[in-house]
């Protein structure tokens, strides 16, 4: 198996990306393609000692970088030989199983669109990110891809996710809850009605278990397996739970050091907090998959440490390894609305 890896990408880019790297060709046993400005990478390959691994890895130089700053479109134009254009050529031509990348997150759906391409009927790609529940975890589709969405793209986004969660979640029947204002049939917008009766009816024939409209509220219980939304939603969504973990976070700690007596019991549910903070930890996790897209493509946290980023490319090398790719492509048929061939 091998990863392209877009070394420049994220916040400790390059020395968090390549010593991550350096973790994963030494665990994982997978082959290792550091794609970026060559002299930084190889100076970070120094420091952290990876001679045990030196044949996993490959360098490929890229001289420019993307900035968080930087237009998406960057990829494809300005910045075409950007350590994130070449890794998706490479992708693209075949020279990797899989990308991952923490860098600029619209500039990694452009580029994955043009150079890599989406699954042919596939509309939008979309990204997919775990969010923590009671249940285990969650798959969040779409969480800031695409703002404006069909009920198509929704309809589409349901079978991926579903997809997904078979195979890389091992859930035999995910649950598919639509993100709405109240869970009786007759609320929401008429896009969001519209996408209702796609998924009833999909749900009807057996091809999607939809379980209904969920309210936000109702995804930290794990109501549903997967979380379908447009990409506005999705976002603000996934922003608020994480503001809101991080609070409760902040919180507890302000509660168990506030003296002598909360700090002993504070001991007594170690094990118990030490459990919480794993379960909502995205370094656990990894990153978010861009589904729709004809080979896998991992979208990492962007201040990923290394072991966060070691992570990604776990979740890369099983993507991969799913089949997930293949089963979108053998159900387009039916999850397509509109005209053939329209984009």
């Amino acid at each position: 198996m091998k990863i392209i890896v877009d070394a420049m990408g994220g916040d400790n880019a390059p020395q968090s990306t390549v010593e991550g790297s350096v973790l994963a060709a030494r665990e994982l046993g997978v082959e290792i393609v550091l794609v970026g400005q060559e002299k930084a990478i190889l100076s970070c390959l120094e420091k952290v000692k990876s001679d045990d691994v030196a044949g996993k890895i490959e360098v490929v130089n890229a001289p420019e970088v993307i900035d968080m700053c930087d237009s998406p479109m960057s990829v494809t134009k300005e910045k075409k030989d950007s350590s994130l254009g070449v890794a998706l050529r490479l992708l693209g031509e075949g020279k990797g199983d899989a990308m991952v990348s923490g860098g600029n997150t619209g500039a990694v759906l452009v580029g994955s669109t043009m150079y890599v391409k989406r699954i042919r009927g596939i509309r939008r790609a979309a990204l997919a990110p775990i969010l923590p529940t009671d249940k285990g975890g969650a798959l969040l589709i779409d969480c800031g891809a695409n703002v404006e969405c069909t009920p198509e793209y929704l309809l589409q986004f349901a079978y991926m996710g579903s997809f997904y969660c078979q195979k890389q979640m091992k859930i035999a029947s995910p649950r598919i809850g639509l993100i709405n204002n109240g869970a009786e049939e007759s609320k929401g917008t008429p896009m969001i009605k519209e996408t209702y009766g796609l998924l009833k009816q999909a749900g009807e024939v057996g091809r999607l278990n939809f379980v209904g409209n969920i309210e936000g509220r109702d995804v930290p219980f794990g109501m549903a397996d997967v979380i379908l939304c447009d990409g506005f939603t999705g976002n603000v969504l996934l922003k608020t739970y994480e503001g809101v973990g991080l609070y409760f976070v902040g919180e507890l700690k302000k509660i168990f050091f506030k003296n002598l007596g909360t700090k002993l019991a504070a001991l007594l549910v170690k094990n118990g907090l030490g459990a919480l903070k794993k379960k909502m930890d995205y370094k656990e996790v990894g990153g978010a998959p861009l589904l729709g897209i004809c080979k896998p493509v991992i979208k990492a946290h962007g201040s990923s440490d290394p072991r966060a980023f070691k992570s990604a490319i776990r979740q890369a090398v099983q993507y991969a390894e799913s089949g997930i790719i293949q089963a979108i492509t053998e159900n387009i048929e039916h999850m397509t609305v509109s005209a053939p061939g329209k984009n």
